[in-house]
């Protein structure tokens, strides 16, 4: 956990790259929501505009396209491409939150808790999954699962949601004990949706495990990814200091690893574009709220080609993750800096950059522009 010390020093060096009058970059959020849609390119969201002609990433007015090689190796995977997200740096294949040299590195997360931001990490995949992991945890392989669930806790994040109930389950009986009185102690734990809608309004943690590993396809999904961001905000907003939110996917790589039908991966980017929806209603109200929107790397190598009718053919070069760019959508202070071609570590060293530079205090509502 970051001691009162560090968090102190922290706030002294921010104060001190403000210049005497304390003033923070133009361009600083007052909170900061990353979207991954894990696993999707362009032809995902090709299908998913075809589907749907109000996509929310359509009120986003900046977008770009982002490389999404690791430090050895062009052709990435979850751990090392929400590494480089997370905390600026690209690494090894399993790494989570450390370098190249196995050494932790500071995540965007971490940094918007030495600011005493509220944080929070929601996944329709397992909680302890290669992408939340990244902003929460430092181990040298993405296996260590009960390690980077501790370390989400003793960090603390304040709301986690999503799927891997079995980490807590599997683990030897003394170790479970005191994993569950940790989480009693920490935690409002929920298990159902009207469980979570309660605790999100009065609460200020949540802990949700919704299914023993990943939730089910999006047409089961119980809560729904926007649901779990809705409540997730809810709790957040109640920081006065601001908060950092992620929120994944990981349908769209789960199905596409399978070369799954159209109807499947539309079903998960149009359940992921419900969860950009909410963010982005909350962001209307509340403008200094920098959205991100990107995936850690394409799954699937989809083409969209066409039959004889001249109708479109999804077919699927590999049932892995591809070394192509992926799109990348921004909106809020900062946001111009993630237009154009950009590299994934390059995301990672902007958030940094506009967190650090961020307010300590968000303002009052009447004072925002």
């Amino acid at each position: 956990m970051i001691s009162i010390a560090y968090r102190r020093l922290a706030l002294l060096a921010l104060a001190a790259s403000f210049g005497c009058t304390g003033e923070p970059p133009a361009d600083a959020p007052s909170a900061v929501i990353v979207f991954i849609a894990s696993g999707a390119g362009a032809a995902h969201w090709t299908l998913a505009g075809l589907a749907s002609a109000d996509l929310a990433t359509a009120r986003m007015p900046v977008g770009g396209l982002m490389d999404t090689r690791g430090w050895d190796h062009e052709v990435t995977a979850g751990a090392p491409a929400a590494t480089a997200i997370a905390t600026g740096v690209r690494s090894f294949m399993g790494a989570v939150g450390v370098g190249p040299d196995s050494l932790p590195r500071e995540s965007v997360l971490e940094v918007a808790h030495g600011l005493e931001w509220a944080t929070g990490l929601v996944t329709t995949g397992r909680i302890t999954d290669p992408t939340p992991a990244a902003f929460a945890a430092h181990v040298p392989s993405e296996s260590e699962r009960l390690e980077i669930f501790q370390q989400m806790m003793d960090l603390p994040v304040q709301v986690l949601l999503g799927g891997g109930a079995r980490v807590v389950d599997v683990t030897p009986r003394s170790r479970a004990l005191e994993l569950r009185a940790q989480i009693r102690g920490q935690y409002q734990r929920v298990s159902s949706v009207p469980e979570l809608q309660r605790a999100a309004e009065t609460d200020s943690t949540l802990l949700g495990f919704f299914a023993p590993g990943e939730l089910p396809p999006a047409g089961r999904r119980s809560p729904s990814l926007a649901d779990m961001t809705a409540a997730a905000l809810k709790v957040l907003d109640r920081d006065p200091d601001g908060f950092f939110l992620m929120v994944e996917n990981r349908g769209p790589d789960t199905y596409a690893l399978t070369n799954g039908d159209r109807e499947a991966i539309v079903a998960e980017m149009l359940a992921f574009d419900d969860a950009l929806g909410v963010g982005l209603e909350y962001q209307t109200g509340n403008p200094g709220t920098l959205i991100l929107v990107m995936a850690t790397h394409e799954t699937g190598g989809m083409r969209l080609l066409a039959n004889d009718d001249r109708d479109l053919v999804l077919e699927y070069g590999a049932g892995s993750a591809t070394g192509v760019r992926v799109p990348i959508f921004a909106i809020g202070p900062g946001a111009e800096r993630f237009g154009g071609l950009i590299d994934n570590d390059e995301v990672g060293r902007a958030l940094l950059d506009l967190v650090r530079g961020a307010r300590a205090v968000r303002p009052n509502p009447g004072e925002r522009p």
